[in-house]
Parts: structure tokens; C-alpha cells; sequence
């Protein structure tokens, strides 16, 4: 479904409730097994758990018949949890704590990633003056969303190297075609946006990659440490009340996890829609196997995981940056360490 850019996140949360036969209406129920999940954009290798636990039937398996909605970004999805929309949203895990913050209790219950996955590219024209952050200064710079994960990390690394953020403009253009026609139009410089859309740039030659998040080595480099960002997260209070559904919900999300740390790219291609493959079957297979690295094998948040996100949020959101930030509340392991 294509969405106008410009329409506000709640608007855009309804429109794809709609538009996917959902309801804005009763959605903080799970009878009978039924589950309505937010996705922010579920063709992004990022989120792609979500789409293969399905395509895989584990959560039938499990009993769930789970509907799967998909955003355009991140924070849109979070809109549509907080409002009762959905019960789940698959999303990056840092908006647990920019919501904590807020006076909103959610939680990470199934950690599908130890790396952001997210990949800072630059267009041809501008690669010349635009060679790290510290070249970040004047220059307008892709996003998915305002509010979003890509937004956050963007926003970090100009910090980190010496540009504040009032110094350079973030321009929500969403990911896949609206990310390269920003691109190739010169409308952006530059971006942060993940796979599938950072192989096709590549292929077509439009831009370059100038950081690369996708391995926990990657990400160590560019934030200092295990950035945990892909997850399952829900509303505190739903899960304690509802901890057989999402016992269920974590025993399927982990058999994916680990089905796919024992296929390769290709197989993993094979199971998805034909559709994702935007690129063709090759591209998109080659799309995965640089982003399988993010993925955990099991679902449980990394150690040193929340406190590498809470730096990176506090180096630039004033809303964090002097806020008290409970990280035991952002995320459980409760039911990932049960799961058989």
C-alpha cells in the first residue's frame, strides 16, 4: 500500500488498519489466539522475522492466528501500539525507552537483533564532500520517519563527531523506491535506510555505502558497543495479562531465529513473498546474507545491549538526555529463556 508522506502517524496507523481488513477498534483483545502486529515495513530484511515466522506456520502452530500490519517506519508503529491498535509491534527496541520516558511501560520480549542493520549511504554526486559524519553539516539527510530509529542513529553520529543536530536536515522519505528517487532526484545527499533498499542502490550505482551497521562489528565501530534493535515489543500491562499468548508468541519467534541461523540466504529468500524480491530473486537473496549478522539465534537480549542504546539516546534527545531510565523495564527474557 502506498501512503502519502505527509499524512500524520495516526492517520497513517488507520489507513493501514484499513487497508489490511483490520479495525482501529478492539484491539487490545486477543481472543481465540488472535493477534494484530505492527511492522514498521515489512519487506525490510531488518524486520524479517516477522514475515518468515509466518510463512514458516509457526505461529499457527502455536494456535496464533496473528495478523501482521506494516508502517512505513518504526514510529509510526509505535503510534498504533500505544493506541491500542495492535497488540505487538515488530520495531526497534530504542523506542522502549524514548516511551519509558514519556510516561508509556513497554517492553522488548523477543530480541530478533544485536545490531541496528541500518546502513548510512551517500549518493554519487555528493560522495566528493561527504565522507563521514563530521560531513554531515548542511547537508540533508534521508530517514524513514521524524521520530524514527534511523532518525535516532542519524542523529547520534553527527553528535558523535561534532555536528550538532540543529546543523543538518533530516527529510522523512520512507524506504525502498521513496528512498532512491530522494536519492537520484538530489532532494537528499544522503541516508540512513537498510535492506533490500541499500543492495539495490548499490547494484543500480547511485550511491555508495559510507557506514555499515548490518554486523555486530559494524556496529561496535559506529556506536561503541551491541546496539540491540529489531524486536517484539508490547504494552507492559498486555503481556502480564496475557503471558500464555505471548509465551506462545516467543516460542515461535525463536524457532524462526533459529531456522534461520542454520539456512542460507537462499533458502531463506525462497520461503518469502515473491514480492520483497524488488531487485529480482539474486539481489534480494545477497540483501539477506549481509544482514543476517544483526539477528540473534535465540531471542535473548545481549548483556550489554540496553545500556549501548540508552548512550546512544541520551548523546542528543533531550527528552532521555536528563531523564532516569529504568532498563530492567524495557525488556524481559521471561519467556525467550522458556521457550523448548
Amino acid at each position: 500500500m502506498r501512503t502519502p508522506l505527509k499524512l500524520s502517524a495516526a492517520a497513517l496507523a488507520l489507513a493501514t488498519l484499513t487497508a489490511c481488513g483490520g479495525s482501529p477498534a478492539g484491539g487490545s483483545d486477543a481472543k481465540d489466539g488472535s493477534i494484530k502486529i505492527m511492522v514498521g515495513g515489512l519487506d525490510k530484511v531488518i524486520y524479517l522475522p516477522a514475515r518468515l515466522t509466518q510463512q514458516l506456520g509457526y505461529f499457527k502452530a502455536e494456535g496464533l492466528d496473528v495478523t501482521l500490519l506494516t508502517e512505513p517506519a518504526g514510529v509510526q508503529a509505535t503510534t498504533s501500539l500505544v493506541s491500542g491498535d495492535v497488540q505487538g509491534v515488530v520495531g526497534f527496541y530504542d523506542h522502549t525507552l524514548d516511551l519509558q520516558v514519556k510516561g508509556k511501560q513497554v517492553e522488548s520480549v523477543v530480541q530478533l537483533a544485536h545490531a541496528p542493520g541500518e546502513v548510512e549511504v551517500v549518493s554519487n554526486k555528493a560522495a566528493g564532500d561527504l565522507t563521514s559524519p563530521k560531513d554531515f553539516k548542511g547537508k540533508k539527510l534521508g530517514v524513514t520517519g521524524l521520530g524514527s530509529s534511523t532518525d535516532f542513529l542519524t542523529k547520534y553520529l553527527a553528535v558523535k563527531n561534532g555536528v550538532p543536530t540543529n546543523e543538518f536536515t533530516p527529510v522523512a522519505v520512507g524506504a525502498g523506491q521513496t528512498f532512491i528517487s530522494a536519492l537520484q532526484q538530489g532532494s537528499i545527499q544522503g541516508g540512513m535506510t537498510t535492506d533490500p533498499t541499500v543492495a539495490q542502490i548499490v547494484n543500480k550505482k547511485l550511491g555508495k555505502v559510507l557506514i555499515d551497521m548490518r554486523t555486530p562489528e559494524g556496529s561496535r565501530r559506529a556506536l561503541g558497543g551491541p546496539y540491540p534493535s529489531s524486536s517484539l515489543y508490547m504494552n507492559t500491562d498486555w503481556v502480564n495479562g496475557h503471558k500464555e499468548t505471548v509465551q506462545k508468541l516467543a516460542n515461535a519467534f525463536v524457532k524462526t531465529l533459529k531456522w534461520m541461523s542454520t539456512h542460507t540466504a537462499e533458502q531463506i529468500a525462497a520461503k518469502m513473498p515473491s514480492d520483497y524480491a524488488q531487485g529480482g530473486k539474486r539481489l534480494y537473496a545477497q540483501a539477506i546474507k549481509d544482514t543476517l549478522p544483526m539477528f540473534t539465534k535465540d531471542g535473548v537480549m545481549p548483556a550489554d545491549g540496553p545500556a549501548t542504546v540508552e548512550r546512544v539516546l541520551k548523546a542528543f534527545n533531550p527528552n532521555l538526555k536528563n531523564a532516569s531510565v529504568d532498563l530492567t523495564k524495557t525488556y524481559t527474557t521471561e519467556f525467550v529463556k522458556k521457550q523448548g
